[in-house]
Parts: structure tokens; C-alpha cells; sequence
């Protein structure tokens, strides 16, 4: 079976916000933008990797969803805790730079792990936890 990846989703309770973050400081291209039931989904990704893509959705995508559901995805959203996405690059300390100099907040500088890879973390505007690492040589 040839299974691939294409699509994960991150919940963001503010979609410029978090387009203008995943296209300006993190470097993905905008693939689709589309309105559905007064619900926004965008998708990103990475130039190298045309066949795989982030969802930008809300954080409850349903519309019949009830008040109380969404004020606890809204509530665990905004503690960071509904999920994340982990990169790779081939260098990590420039990654870093170039995401800490748009406005990134970091979570964690680059440092290397006892894993074998050179990482650093960021926060999206949602608060979701983004991982950027390299594999060390040795």
C-alpha cells in the first residue's frame, strides 16, 4: 500500500492572523482559502512538498456545535493545548531567525537534543506549538 501524508489541521481562532504567521514568517505558500456556513478553512504549505498541506481550520468545525463545545475548544486553544506540527530544515538556526524576526513567540531556542536532532519551538497566533529541527552529523 502506498500510503502519503497530505493534509493535517490546526485549529486557529483567527485565520489573518494565523495566514498572515504560516505565509510571512514561517514561508508556506497559500494553497486554498475557502468560506463555508460562516466557517473559514486555509490552506498551507510548503513549496517543496507540493502534495502535502496544513489546514487552517476552526476550532470547532461544526456548525451545529454547541455554545458550551465551543467555549472549551476556545479555552483549550487558547492554552496551547488542541495540537502542534513538527518541520524539518535544513538549518535550523536560520529557521529560527527568520521566524523570531517577523514576530514569532518563541517557546525554545535552538539547541541540540541527545535525540539526534538541532530544534527550536515556536507558538503560533492560535497557540498552537510548531517544532522546527534538523538532524545533528556526526
Amino acid at each position: 500500500m502506498g500510503l502519503k501524508l497530505a493534509q493535517c489541521f490546526l485549529a486557529v481562532d483567527d485565520h489573518d492572523r494565523a495566514l498572515a504567521f504560516y505565509r510571512d514568517a514561517v514561508g508556506l505558500e497559500v494553497r486554498n482559502d475557502v468560506r463555508y456556513e460562516g466557517m473559514r478553512w486555509v490552506t498551507v504549505g510548503s513549496p517543496s512538498q507540493p502534495d502535502v498541506e496544513i489546514v487552517l481550520e476552526p476550532p470547532v468545525a461544526d456548525p451545529s456545535a454547541s455554545p458550551a463545545d465551543r467555549q472549551a475548544a476556545a479555552e483549550l486553544l487558547a492554552k496551547g493545548l488542541l495540537r502542534g506540527v513538527n518541520f524539518s530544515t535544513e538549518d535550523c538556526d536560520a529557521t529560527f531567525e527568520r521566524i523570531r524576526a517577523a514576530g514569532g513567540e518563541v517557546l525554545q531556542e535552538p539547541m541540540d537534543q541527545f535525540y539526534g536532532v538541532r530544534d527550536c519551538a515556536f507558538r503560533d497566533p492560535a497557540g498552537n506549538m510548531l517544532r522546527f529541527s534538523q538532524p545533528l552529523t556526526r
